[in-house]
């Protein structure tokens, strides 16, 4: 497929304080998120009483939209400019995710309604994100791209360190319904930090536009590309094994060993702070070992961290190997997110990069879904024990088709353009 020349280059530069405001709102927004990862699986679990099949079912809800919007949603951030999109799409999330505890302080608050809600707030998520991963190589030099998804990576982990503690401290004191708020002013705040970004977004202009082929050609950059199609296809099924994967530890967490809302905080806390500490040494990582072998290597740890969380389920000490199965897990994710997204936004094309971002996050969304969905259905079946099990199986699969992708694995460093 041919790309203009002109949409090959970098972003103009833009002063640097336009990318402090979008850091800081990434940041205020990840620890409202932290937050709510305590609180939402206490609200489903202990306060709504919610079967299984439930959670899995309430799990999968905010990434629905991701299979019916996805592929529009990047097609239109591509054809719009991607910081209104940040500002409105922040805003929905804190109005949908805002109405949860209003419902609940009413007392009519039912699991259906908060399904309801996660649609919801997962449809404004799909352009959000479309635009949030599109937006940066506007803000920064694609020579800096690897440094910069370090540096938001690095807050998002400091985030989840701090959140989740704290979260699972306000849920004690709050109640998990009120502590949402959090997370709902979070996002008010990105949203105003957003709007006072200057930058220019010049939009080609195109005197006949077709939906169905701008969608086609960013599945064609997404899938047909020789380093990024394998990297995708192994990114879904590692998207699909987390689904399964956080539905099952919620379940064993907060019933099967007994965490309190704050302990399994600090269980969260303790995977971020792992990933803060991947996120640190990301760059240096992939400059040493090559940004597709810190990717492969990453992904080849998930399979090790989920057999201590299935060995947790079986033994008596298996709190102890749950928090050191977390810390595996957050290391390789702050390892791997940077060099992952850094990759895909530098051999993309800036006039495809709103579709190829949605595209790849829409399909990794739907095969969470999938997994919180199978996850919930496998635990009422076989119970947690076996169910980590294949868990262990499924990161297994993502880590081989990784590394079964010859150009990954010579990928040293990133190109400037491809």
């Amino acid at each position: 497929m041919s790309v203009p020349a002109e949409d090959r280059g970098a972003p103009d530069p833009v002063p640097r304080s336009s990318f402090a405001r979008y850091w800081a709102a990434a940041a205020i927004s990840s620890f409202g998120t932290a937050v709510s990862a305590v609180a939402m699986p206490v609200l489903v679990v202990q306060l709504l009483a919610a079967t299984p099949a439930q959670v899995g079912i309430v799990n999968a809800a905010q990434f629905v939209p991701y299979a019916v919007l996805g592929l529009i949603a990047g097609a239109y951030t591509d054809r719009w400019r991607r910081k209104p999109i940040l500002v409105w799409s922040s805003i929905g999330r804190a109005v949908s995710l805002g109405a949860i505890p209003v419902l609940w302080l009413t007392g009519v608050l039912e699991i259906w309604m908060l399904v309801v809600l996660l649609l919801l707030f997962g449809s404004f998520s799909v352009f959000g994100f479309a635009a949030t991963q599109s937006f940066l190589p506007r803000l920064v030099p694609r020579s800096r791209l690897v440094l910069a998804n370090a540096r938001l990576d690095q807050t998002d982990a400091a985030a989840q360190t701090v959140g989740p503690a704290l979260g699972g401290g306000l849920v004690g004191l709050l109640g998990a319904p009120v502590a949402l708020l959090v997370d709902a002013v979070s996002y008010l705040v990105d949203a105003l930090l957003n709007a006072s970004i200057r930058v220019d977004e010049p939009r080609e202009r195109r005197p006949e536009r077709n939906l169905l082929r701008e969608i086609r050609e960013g599945l064609r950059w997404a899938y047909a590309h020789r380093t990024l199609g394998p990297l995708a296809v192994s990114t879904h099924v590692w998207f699909f094994a987390n689904g399964i994967a956080f539905t099952v530890l919620s379940l064993l967490a907060l019933r099967s060993l007994g965490f309190t809302a704050f302990t399994f905080g600090l269980l969260l806390a303790v995977s971020g702070s792992a990933a803060l500490l991947g996120a640190t040494f990301a760059a240096r990582f992939g400059s040493w070992l090559g940004t597709g072998p810190a990717i492969i290597v990453a992904r080849a740890a998930y399979p090790i961290a989920w057999l201590l969380v299935a060995a947790a389920a079986w033994l008596s000490a298996g709190p102890v190997l749950l928090y050191i199965a977390l810390a595996v897990h957050g290391l390789a994710a702050g390892v791997e997110n940077a060099n992952e997204m850094g990759l895909r936004q530098v051999v993309t094309p800036d006039a495809l990069l709103g579709r190829v971002n949605a595209n790849i996050r829409s399909a990794n969304r739907t095969a969470a879904a999938l997994g919180a969905l199978a996850g919930g259905a496998a635990v009422g079946l076989v119970g947690d024990q076996w169910t980590l099990v294949a868990v262990m199986v499924v990161f297994a699969v993502a880590a081989l088709i990784a590394v079964l992708s010859p150009p990954l694995r010579a990928m040293r460093s990133l190109p400037d353009s491809d």
